[in-house]
């Protein structure tokens, strides 16, 4: 029997499968990714999402076998998250300079990002349960699960639409902003990632940050507020109304 043959039953059989699948699908996607100068379309994440769920389909495996294994690069995101905040402390002067404008941009991005998505499913006339869990599309995916479930969403679901609005964020953020004429400089680094963050959460601030450090930072304080001020306002709103 052929050495790659046996090499995929065993590691098939256990949770080796996922964990080894994700890192060499994501190492290879990150190379082309590179080797075409970190073009949009061709984002990484987008690109191993895709080619795992067509390996996965191809070979039968079944998503809670691939999962036992890559959940170990799934805990990591805690920690990827929480890194952020190093480029955050490296410019807490200008934080502290800036900190009212930031918030008021914060309230009113995650506003329009929650507003025009409801107003969207209610304009194409989706069920009541999937257009509420699409208000925190704009918040980190347990984040958003978590606001789904507070107030009437699928949680499923909005972890989906989450996952989609990062990827659009990704591919298009950097386009559009160029398209709105967001100059290349301190402050239009300091809005590109800042907005990328807002609208895109954790997929668009990994864009960011590989665009510009200035952008990668803003967009992790943008991401941060969002969580914070989501997980507290659309509860209430709610609620109230």
């Amino acid at each position: 029997m052929p050495k790659f043959v046996e090499l995929w039953i065993y590691l098939s059989a256990t949770p080796l499968f996922g964990l080894t699948a994700t890192l060499v699908v994501y190492v290879l996607a990150q190379a082309v990714y590179a080797r075409l100068d970190q073009a949009a379309w061709a984002n990484p994440v987008l690109w191993s999402v895709i080619v795992l769920a067509c390996l996965l389909t191809l070979t039968g495996e079944d998503y809670q076998t691939y999962f036992s294994g890559a959940q170990f690069i799934h805990f990591l995101l805690g920690p990827a998250v929480v890194a952020l905040a190093w480029p955050l402390w490296e410019r807490r002067t200008e934080l502290l300079l800036r900190w009212r404008a930031l918030l008021l941009a914060a309230l009113v991005g995650g506003a329009a990002a929650s507003s025009s998505a409801l107003a969207l499913g209610w304009a194409l006339g989706l069920p009541h349960d999937v257009v509420l869990s699409l208000a925190p599309k704009s918040v980190t995916s347990p984040v958003a699960m978590g606001i789904a479930d507070k107030i009437g969403g699928i949680p499923a679901l909005a972890a989906v639409f989450t996952v989609i609005t990062g990827m659009v964020g990704a591919l298009s953020g950097k386009a559009l902003l160029s398209w709105l004429k967001v100059p290349p400089t301190a402050h239009g680094w300091m809005s590109q990632g800042f907005a990328l963050g807002t609208a895109a959460h954790g997929i668009g601030a990994a864009r960011a940050l590989q665009v510009n450090a200035d952008a990668g930072a803003y967009a992790g304080l943008a991401l941060g507020l969002q969580a914070v001020l989501a997980s507290l306002l659309i509860p209430l709103l709610f609620w109230l109304f």
